[in-house]
């Protein structure tokens, strides 16, 4: 879209507040640098960014606001802020009844009732046309303006923004806008068509931004891998790139082909991390959302990814689609756990204004929360009480194994549950009896539940199985750098097999350390003996059939989880 010059008084400077309300501090918004640009580009005007979190103390955020000295706050608002933006606009709106207020982003129209000082924008800034700038000059804005899609864009980060305003946080990219799907639950499915920048473009922002050495770089673009040549291309740029930076994609599991996994098998581990929305195992329901995936060849594809052990898998289910019972969810739950990817999340169903799926609410029964973000609360197929059981299940899975304390312990459960959705539902019920949810999740607590879990689960015959579990729990714990084990681990044991190892070692260990170096060896490593089986399970040792101690050194391995280096000394013959 051309930029024609407005008539404007060059001599008036404005002062724009932009404001985004995240999640967490480590997110950043992509919309309000965007925003920034567009703006300085048609006005006259200075910008100030501010990022506030949903979890930040609301007075205090509000004081900021009505205390700025800006002629217009401008939000953006989504799903997750929309509820506390209106709040801070209803209460400005009292404090400072002439300060001017703007809205933009997906949820913006759905604010009902707003003050006639505020203004709505729908749709991508780059498409606003002149007449906002022009009334925004001059302090005549309507109450609405809508804006034309598909237009050209680009990345919107300026070098400074590294130093402030996306210190120590995520950063998100896009290079492409809108999506070849149109699922019935997302906003995507109310406008078709892709628009994507040139390669050459991505190529130069994409390296300005490596330059800051950013932990995550998240692409959003909502089906990265829909052309597989152009994602092969990105993808082969990005691998070429110095640094420990991890790029994060949403990717559809069904549209890989050959090549794509020829370069995968490749990739060093830690260098991509992919999000696939499986959403639901039940054909019907993927049938009544419109999500058209292939399951079998999206299983194929992922047991594929698995297996290569480079990239960091994350899939989602939704509770409450249409069709779907608990026992259909279940089918999902084992589907998914199949595949073993490092991360599960179960999030609820939204019913999103104007989305095909909010147009068929009486026919599915669909009932959700009034205000944003509008979760389901029950279904034809689910009751309430039902679907709350779900919600928890998920909340037990986020909580258990969406992190890096319990890798080894769950990489064997896989092994030996077939019914992963039953092994929670135990575990959620187990942890219900003892306030669970009321109390902070540290790993001592959560390694502690597991503890009493496991042995009251296994009992009778099945003593041999509850040793190894904690001899698992014993392995999970010292990979994860702790100096000193939980009581209900055998806490007095780590000393006295320090002191064994101490004088059956060699004065020079080659590979290890030299006579020299001995000391510190043993000051900074945690030692512990395991039994054949536990070395052989985890990796640290072959299937030699004989138990030994292993060493954990403050160094950590390459790949997904990063864990603590645990070196096997058992070439030493330290049991004779």
């Amino acid at each position: 879209m051309e930029v024609k010059p407005l008539t404007i008084n060059p001599f008036k400077i404005m002062h724009l507040n932009l404001i985004a309300l995240n999640c967490r501090y480590s997110h950043s918004c992509l919309a309000i640098f965007y925003l920034r640009n567009e703006l300085e580009k048609h006005l006259s005007c200075r910008t100030t960014l501010n990022q506030f979190t949903i979890n930040d103390p609301y007075y205090e955020t509000l004081l900021r606001l009505s205390g700025s000295d800006a002629s217009y706050l401008l939000f953006s608002v989504y799903i997750w802020n929309a509820d506390y933006v209106e709040r801070l606009v209803r209460d400005l709106y009292q404090t400072r009844p002439g300060l001017a207020i703007i809205l933009g982003g997906p949820q913006a129209p759905a604010i009902k009732d707003l003050p006639e000082s505020c203004s709505v924008v729908h749709g991508e800034i780059e498409g606003v046309g002149n007449k906002f700038y022009q009334d925004l000059a001059e302090g005549t804005l309507d109450r609405s303006y809508e804006a034309v899609s598909g237009q050209p864009f680009s990345s919107p980060y300026r070098q400074d923004d590294f130093d402030f305003a996306l210190k120590d946080r995520n950063i998100y990219y896009e290079s492409s806008r809108g999506c070849p799907f149109a699922c019935a639950y997302c906003l995507s499915a109310t406008s078709r068509g892709i628009c994507t920048i040139d390669l050459a473009q991505l190529k130069d922002e994409v390296g300005r931004i490596i330059v800051h050495r950013p932990k995550l770089l998240k692409f959003v673009d909502r089906t990265f891998n829909a052309d597989a040549q152009r994602t092969l291309a990105i993808w082969r740029f990005l691998a070429d790139l110095e640094g420990a930076t991890m790029f994060h994609f949403e990717i559809s599991p069904d549209l890989f082909n050959e090549e794509m996994f020829a370069f995968l098998e490749k990739l060093p581990p830690g260098k991509f991390q992919f999000e696939i929305g499986i959403q639901s195992s039940n054909q019907e329901t993927l049938a009544a959302v419109n999500r058209k995936m292939d399951l079998k060849l999206a299983k194929n594809n992922i047991s594929r990814l698995t297996a290569m052990g480079n990239v960091h898998l994350h899939l989602d289910l939704i509770i409450g689609l249409p069709f779907e019972t608990k026992k259909s969810f279940a089918r999902s739950v084992n589907f998914v756990f199949s595949l073993q990817p490092q991360y599960v999340q179960m999030g609820l169903l939204k019913i999103l204004p104007d989305t095909p799926i909010s147009k068929k609410m009486p026919e599915y029964g669909l009932v959700h929360c009034q205000n944003p973000p509008y979760q389901v609360t029950s279904t034809n197929w689910l009751s309430h009480k039902e679907l709350s059981h779900l919600y928890w299940l998920g909340e037990c899975i986020e909580a258990f194994y969406n992190n890096r304390y319990f890798r080894y312990f769950f990489s064997y459960i896989h092994k030996i549950e077939a019914d992963f959705f039953h092994f929670f539902e135990e575990l959620l019920s187990f942890c219900q009896e003892r306030d669970f949810f009321q109390r902070a999740k540290t790993q001592k607590f959560l390694n502690a539940l597991l503890v009493e879990f496991t042995g009251r689960r296994n009992t009778g015959n099945s003593a041999p199985k509850v040793s190894f579990l904690l001899e698992l729990l014993i392995f999970d714990w010292l990979s994860c750098g702790h100096r000193q084990l939980p009581e209900e681990l055998h806490a007095d044991s780590l000393n006295i097999f320090r002191n064994t190892i101490w004088q059956k070692m060699p004065a020079n260990a080659p590979g290890l350390y030299s006579h020299q170096e001995r000391n510190e060896f043993f000051k900074k490593g945690m030692f512990f003996s395991f039994s054949a089986r536990l070395l052989a399970e985890t990796g640290v040792a072959g299937n030699n059939g004989k138990e030994g101690y292993v060493c954990f050194l403050p160094r950590r391995k390459k790949g997904i989880f990063k864990h603590f280096e645990a070196i096997y000394l058992g070439e030493y013959d330290i049991n004779n």
